[in-house]
């Protein structure tokens, strides 16, 4: 007694350890985990911080700015106010005194008298503050302004449409991995019928029902339904490994789908009307972010216009120097302040010219890149619209072939008990059996992608 309950304990020990390492997500989570975790849209975020400091950064280009400038230079020698030649070396009389016409002047003396006009400017310091205040930049500011305004937008409309695409991809590796569960679970099934069906022929060929060659066929197609499961069950391990990468999970980690267990996808079949264009036209992303475009690039054209306009600027300057240019070069800080309008009139012409006409081709470009997206955006919600009736219709064929196919294999099955029936045809009925339902479960799955497709080109929310 006492043995038989400790190994119960570690068995229900064990089990409970397989069940919490197995993670059990639902489509909501794994949308979730790939929004937190995806490179892309991180970027994308970081983009949009840019844009909009880009924008701040725009708008201080109203307000005036100030500036402090400072410097020091040295210079090898003084300045002097009076030339070397003021002084001549000798001073004629006015009257001769003997032979003496005129005085000579010491060269010391003529350096002190020199030495008056020198003005010390071997270090020489300024600095000063500085105001400008645009009045008019030809408009160009306020074209600015907007253009880092669209711009701000256009990120936000790339990260959504971003994330559009990081969901459809998730959701499409989501319904692949329920549907190659589904189909390991038809392989198991299938193995499982042929398992049974290998061990009926031996018996029957002990008794002299069955040849051996009969017994050969079964085991040729028991050895590929082996083969079947086998693929299935690494298709299924490499399915859950991409959606674990896409939802920034480790690839080894285990997971299991929360409709990976259902017996049955339960899926509207109904088919859809043709939608409206105009709901697209309005909703996509795509076309939000090229309309944001053209107005962003039809501001370029502003601002290369406003390089023909006149600029004219308030400036306010106070100015410190040392020496003191207002108190006779004394060593000492001085300093003044003075107000002023700067007026700034192009005459570059050409070079403007061709910035202009540049401007005005790439905004041309983006008009025609948004008249062939919403052609292609019209065609692309009408084959959707197509792809979802054609998938709608033919999981309604394929849910009669199921019925017809079990009973089919039903019958097939009691037949070859009961000796009616070869086992060439009980194993057709097989995998017929099999056929019908890997169908099945692919239109199913077809069904739910379609329309994630058909919502997404509608540029409906998926999140």
């Amino acid at each position: 007694m006492n043995k038989s309950c400790g190994i119960a304990l570690l068995l229900i020990f064990a089990f409970n350890i397989n069940i919490a390492s197995q993670q059990l997500l639902t489509l909501d989570q794994c949308r979730q985990l790939a929004i937190e975790n995806n490179k892309s849209l991180k970027i994308a975020t970081e983009q949009e911080k840019v844009a909009y400091y880009n924008k701040k950064e725009a708008l201080s280009k109203f307000f005036p700015e100030i500036q402090f400038v400072g410097g020091y230079l040295h210079n090898q020698k003084n300045l002097h106010l009076l030339p070397s030649t003021l002084l001549p070396a000798q001073v004629p009389l006015p009257i001769p005194i003997g032979d003496i016409t005129s005085l000579p002047i010491s060269q010391e003396f003529r350096d002190k008298i020199w030495k008056i006009g020198e003005v010390d400017i071997k270090n020489v310091w300024a600095g000063g503050f500085n105001l400008t205040q645009p009045l008019f930049m030809g408009g160009k500011i306020v074209a600015y302004n907007d253009l880092r305004s669209y711009a701000q937008e256009l990120s936000k409309t790339m990260k959504e449409t971003q994330m559009t695409d990081v969901i459809v991809e998730v959701d499409n590796a989501y319904w692949q991995v329920v549907s190659v569960a589904n189909k390991k679970k038809l392989a198991d099934a299938y193995v499982a019928l042929m398992q049974k069906m290998d061990s009926d022929i031996s018996a029957m060929e002990e008794e002299g029902l069955a040849t051996k060659a009969d017994r050969l066929s079964v085991n040729v197609k028991l050895n590929e339904a082996e083969i079947t499961q086998t693929k299935a069950e690494n298709g299924l391990s490499l399915a859950k490994m991409l959606l674990s990468q896409l939802c920034g999970l480790e690839i080894s980690d285990a997971i299991t789908l929360q409709d990976e267990n259902i017996e049955a996808l339960l899926v509207d079949t109904k088919s859809e009307e043709f939608p409206s264009i105009d709901e697209a036209l309005v909703n996509r992303s795509e076309i939000r972010s090229l309309d944001l475009a053209t107005k962003i690039y039809g501001k370029q054209e502003k601002i290369a216009m406003a390089d023909f306009m006149p600029n004219l600027a308030f400036t306010a300057n106070y100015l410190w120097t040392n020496p003191n240019l207002n108190d006779g070069f004394e060593k000492k800080f001085g300093g003044m302040w003075n107000v002023g309008l700067v007026l700034k009139v192009p005459l570059n012409f050409f070079s403007s010219s061709s910035r202009l006409s540049a401007a005005k081709a790439e905004t041309r470009i983006k008009q025609f890149e948004l008249a062939d997206a919403k052609e292609k955006i019209t065609l692309q919600i009408n084959q959707s619209t197509y792809k979802l009736n054609e998938a709608n219709k033919k999981l309604t064929s394929t849910l009669k072939n199921t019925e017809k196919a079990d009973e089919n294999l039903r019958y097939a099955n009691v037949g070859f008990e009961e000796g009616v029936i070869s086992a060439s045809d009980a194993m057709a009925a097989h995998t017929a059996w099999l056929s019908a339902h890997s169908e099945q479960i692919d239109a199913q799955i077809d069904i739910i992608l379609c329309r994630i497709y058909l919502n997404k080109a509608l540029g409906r929310k998926l999140y």
